[in-house]
């Protein structure tokens, strides 16, 4: 524990000096020059505290009180502009100590106002989240959490609070040779904490995090980003190195449990207990991937062949979009795709975290004794993956099932999300997060990049479409999908020339090109107002 502890103070400290932070820098900088001596520890503690409660229970309780996740951020944003107005106008800095003056007399005014501007910062301060804040994160999520999380929270803050404190001992001490120019040194620092908070108002911090070079990359890689820390945080990845080869059939002790998911399908709850005696199939999937979806047919074909056997399959849909936590969405999708083995709603990731899964889609076999004894992530290996049901379930006579296998070979153009959480290689102009703008195409749309064109509002998972609303994709695949959420008509273009129109109904992945051989083309996509686009992959 003590070890983790260290690579989480090393983690803030690193944080610190991310290029993500850089618009809080200069409000702490300003901060330390603008207070007494005291000034430097109360901005750094009202951070502190305030940073430690928002990732522990801020995003906890915002929810069950059905309030946006970015109010505190908002508010913090907003106690920011009136403190630089204190500074730029006097006369507004006295009426606030007037007011403020029992609490002034009894700690000190130039400590009250640092611990505020602190505070403000704590929930503005947006870190470049590595593995210690995602795990701080997932397990305060239910607040269902112990000493751990708690301890690593405030040592992560403690490790950024060290390099945030001496930037404002930096500031005080720059400002002493200018105490003669007392008022025209306020409203300097008072414009410096004015111009950062119109920053932080146009999410430069985000976007820092992916437009600037990560300096620190190197440093995170050997901390919190190791091995050793995530072995140290989630316990040893006990089927990562499952993979082997077919001729060896390792066993990795007892499956974890089943508990904790939501809505069953196909089935009543089942327990590992209570599947003793069954070979069982555990499948992460989810009903928009297109990698889970070419899996289906396979997944479906041993349901049919070896269930009497003794094979259970129980399909575990752990969801990556808002829409898919929706359990009447997940029912049609089962009864749509001809699901019929057992299917159990993972909302919470409580299954997927039981099995320290990573991917999609992703398949653990599991013995008659209730041991995992082969896992396999990703699309592919079907008759390898086969032979060891056979095998487990002593199964030696009959033929196998024919599936045809599709899943594509050689270099296709990645995955690409239109949210901007995971936004990559957009090309024509910075996206506008959260907020309805205008977008241009570019004069081109270089190999792998999508632009954006006429109004759309980015959202951290999905765009929504506007009036004009056009998307460019220049991919190198045989077929195109795409995630689309609500009602109305998309026209699709390829090289400039009309190809279809795919009617949009519900939230569901829509194939939007499928050609008999691989492409190099340039797509695009004309929206109906109010449909959001969500992620593209490629096969």
């Amino acid at each position: 524990m003590l070890v983790l502890l260290g690579i989480a103070f090393l983690a803030g400290v690193i944080t610190a000096i991310s290029p993500c932070v850089l618009p809080v820098l200069p409000i702490v900088l300003a901060g330390g020059a603008s207070g007494g001596r005291r000034r430097p520890f109360a901005i750094v503690a009202g951070l502190l505290t305030t940073f430690v409660v928002s990732i522990l229970f801020a995003a906890y309780v915002l929810d069950k009180l059905g309030l946006p996740q970015d109010l505190l951020r908002n508010l913090s944003i907003a106690l920011l502009f009136v403190i630089a107005a204190t500074l730029l106008v006097p006369q507004i800095g006295q009426s606030i100590e007037r007011a403020l003056a029992r609490f002034s007399r009894r700690s000190g005014k130039h400590f009250d106002s640092g611990f505020l501007l602190g505070c403000a910062l704590g929930f503005a301060f947006v870190p470049c989240g590595g593995p210690i804040l995602a795990y701080v994160s997932a397990q305060s999520a239910s607040v269902n959490f112990g000493f751990r999380p708690v301890a690593l929270a405030i040592a992560y803050a403690l490790g950024a609070g060290v390099v945030l404190f001496g930037i404002a001992v930096g500031g005080q001490r720059i400002a002493v040779p200018l105490r003669a120019h007392a008022l025209a040194l306020r409203r300097a620092l008072g414009a410096v904490i004015a111009v950062a908070a119109v920053a932080l108002v146009f999410n430069v911090d985000t976007k820092l995090q992916t437009s600037v070079p990560g300096w620190t990359d190197f440093f995170q890689n050997h901390t919190e980003r190791t091995a050793f820390a995530r072995d140290k945080l989630y316990g040893k990845a006990k089927f990562a190195a499952a993979q082997t080869p077919a001729a060896q059939l390792p066993d990795y002790g007892a499956a974890p449990s089943l508990a904790g998911g939501g809505n069953w399908f196909n089935s009543a709850p089942l327990t590992m207990q209570r599947l003793r005696g069954k070979v069982v199939l555990i499948d992460f999937w989810t009903y928009s991937c297109i990698n889970c979806l070419r899996t289906l047919p396979q997944l479906e074909a041993w349901d049919a062949k070896y269930r009497n056997e003794g094979l259970v399959i129980v399909g575990v849909h752990t969801p990556e979009f808002a829409f898919e936590h929706v359990a009447s969405n997940v029912k049609d999708a089962v009864r749509r795709l001809g699901v019929r083995y057992p299917v159990v709603q993972d909302n919470d990731y409580k299954i997927w975290n039981g099995y320290s899964n990573q991917y999609w889609p992703a398949e653990y076999l599991i013995d008659r004794r209730g041991h995992v004894r082969h896992a396999h992530f990703g699309e592919g290996e079907y008759d390898r993956t086969e032979t060891l049901i056979r095998r487990l379930l002593g199964v030696d006579r009959g033929t196998r099932t024919q599936v045809r296998d599709e899943t594509p070979g050689g270099e296709l153009t990645p995955e690409s999300y239109i949210g901007y959480a995971r936004a990559e290689r957009f090309v024509g102009g910075e996206l506008q997060p959260g907020r309805p703008a205008a977008y241009r195409f570019p004069a081109t749309v270089p190999q792998d990049d999508l632009a954006l064109d006429g109004q759309w509002t980015v959202l951290e998972e999905r765009a929504i479409a506007g009036t004009g609303a056009k998307l460019r994709v220049r991919f190198h695949a045989a077929k195109v999908f795409l995630v689309l959420g609500g009602k109305g008509k998309v026209s699709v273009l390829l090289d400039g020339k009309k190809l279809r129109t795919v009617d949009v109904d519900g939230d569901r992945l829509y194939t939007l090109v499928a050609a008999p051989h691989t492409l190099d083309s340039l797509l695009e996509l004309r929206f109906t107002p109010g449909i959001s686009a969500y992620a593209f992959t490629f096969g």
